[in-house]
């Protein structure tokens, strides 16, 4: 077993920001507000503003059976699409034996058990589909990956609540460091945008009251919830030496990987932020860096008072050198279980750039937070080379990637 920095030679994105990388990437920078999704699906649920993918483009997606899956399906197979055509890859070629799938999923087909539901309700057993579970059962979408690429190495699902796209890539470099796998795919995706999941976050609080597509405020002095939203991110991760054997780019390495458990309470961060630490710290000594070589943080900062609250104590005692800070859910809002996996693609294209992305609609920082050098009011140049993003969920679970570009 070799314990190294893993190769990522390939990136995937499908988010309400658009239905691939450069286009979620160019608004992210733009940072302009993303219009509502579709209400009537969330009508007497009480949510004012929830974020929707948009249709993926024509032939986008091909094969059959394709269009007729669940979201959180469809979109992780397009966001590993577009991953394996930038790693050069060809799936039709491979030896399917060396290449291992992982990913973050928090939900699983919630609108195809909504709708099978409904089924039910209206006509009886009958009327239910015999492809509820192939389109609902949360491990599912690792394996339409492995079916549609001939993959036949591991295929593993991490449910980590918000934290499972984060730890589907950290699991994917541990299958590589273990010498089990050529190849892994690691993706994250969630489509929970369906009204019980809904009305469960609005009737716990953690939803945004505000209605205007501003609602998602991380940092904020008004912050006041998340606003829920879609979407799936997907990475190609190689051991350096293999992808430089057979002439790929580097888009950028996973340094090193942290996870822990809180073991605090079901759904409310540890208010010391000692688990979260212990992540980072985790990534920290794998990555064989201290705290000062982090340049740059992608914070989870999903515009709740609490979350937001912790991760800033967290970041301002951990990184008194004030490291800048960026949070892509203001403009994407709360992906859940796919959050971790597309936010570590855009801190890579972030290092990549030299532009970190402001947070979307935070105008003013609360001033009971810790003061933390936030990237406002628009992009910023910047001359980082080693990145922290950070990812937290329900459960008590945290998450922390190293990246370099």
């Amino acid at each position: 077993m070799t314990d190294g920095p893993v190769a990522i030679t390939g990136t995937g994105l499908v988010t309400p920001a658009g239905t691939d990388t450069d286009s979620t990437w160019d608004a992210l920078c733009e940072a302009r507000s993303l219009e509502s999704g579709d209400p009537e699906p969330l009508e007497g649920t009480g949510v004012r503003h929830s974020l929707r993918v948009p249709p993926l483009r024509p032939g986008q997606l091909k094969g059959r059976g394709t269009a007729r899956t669940d979201p959180f399906i469809r979109f992780a197979l397009a966001a590993v699409d577009e991953a394996l055509a930038a790693s050069g890859l060809d799936s039709g070629s491979w030896d399917g034996s060396r290449v291992g799938v992982v990913v973050g999923c928090g939900l699983g087909g919630t609108t195809t058990l909504h709708e099978q539901h409904e089924r039910l309700a209206r006509g009886g057993p009958g009327i239910v589909s015999p492809y509820l579970h192939p389109r609902s059962l949360i491990n599912m979408a690792a394996g339409a990956v492995s079916l549609r690429h001939g993959i036949t190495g591991p295929s593993h699902t991490v449910v980590a609540a918000c934290a499972s796209g984060a730890v589907a890539l950290g699991l994917g470099k541990t299958l590589l460091d273990a010498g089990l796998c050529d190849t892994v795919i690691a993706c994250g995706t969630d489509a929970g945008v369906t009204p019980v999941v809904v009305s469960g976050f609005a009737r716990m609080g953690a939803l945004s009251a505000q209605k205007g597509p501003d609602a998602s405020r991380p940092f904020a002095a008004d912050r006041d919830g998340f606003v829920i939203s879609e979407g799936a991110a997907a990475v190609v991760m190689e051991k350096p030496a293999k992808a430089r054997a057979r002439g790929a780019e580097v888009l950028g390495r996973l340094l090193g990987y942290g996870s822990t458990s809180d073991a605090h309470h079901p759904t409310a961060p540890h208010p010391d932020g000692a688990g979260a630490e212990a992540a980072v710290r985790q990534a920290l000594e794998q990555a064989h860096l201290s705290p000062a070589d982090v340049q740059t943080v992608n914070a989870h900062g999903t515009s709740t008072p609490a979350n937001d609250l912790t991760e800033s104590r967290l970041i301002a005692r951990l990184f008194p050198h004030g490291p800048s800070v960026t949070a892509n859910k203001g403009l994407l809002g709360h992906t859940l279980g796919a959050a971790g996996a597309i936010e570590a693609v855009l801190t890579l294209r972030s290092l990549r750039t030299g532009i970190l992305p402001p947070i979307a609609h935070t105008e003013r920082p609360d001033p009971e937070l810790p003061e933390l050098d936030l990237v406002l009011g628009g992009a910023r140049r910047h001359g980082a080379t080693v990145a922290l993003s950070t990812s937290f969920g329900f459960g008590g679970s945290n998450c922390a990637l190293l990246l370099d570009a």
